[in-house]
């Protein structure tokens, strides 16, 4: 199962304080029904890798809906195909080894 990492970063904001932004992309997020986690540094999404990129991309247009002439989006994407692992799981097995 694909487990991504998203964080979308707006520029040129009238506040140095850009969590109303993380808030309207976080519910992109829920009114999905997406499978996914917060962080203090960015979002993990857990699942099928074609609804993980539309909804990075929904995410990615919610700044610039809101007047943000310019936004960087980092994706990193963590696709296993022998066997099916979320990132709950991922952390479990990391955790049992520390």
């Amino acid at each position: 199962m694909p487990i991504a990492t998203i964080n979308i970063i707006p520029l040129g904001t009238d506040s140095p304080s850009i969590g109303n932004f993380v808030a309207d992309c976080i519910k992109v997020l829920k009114d999905a029904g997406a499978n996914f986690k917060m962080n203090a540094m960015g979002t993990v999404i857990d699942g099928d890798l074609d609804d993980i990129l539309m909804l990075v991309r929904k995410m990615h247009s919610v700044p610039f809906e809101k007047g943000v002439q310019r936004v960087v989006t980092i994706v990193s994407i963590d696709d296993r195909r022998d066997k099916r692992v979320t990132s709950s799981e991922k952390l479990e097995s990391l955790m049992k080894k520390i």
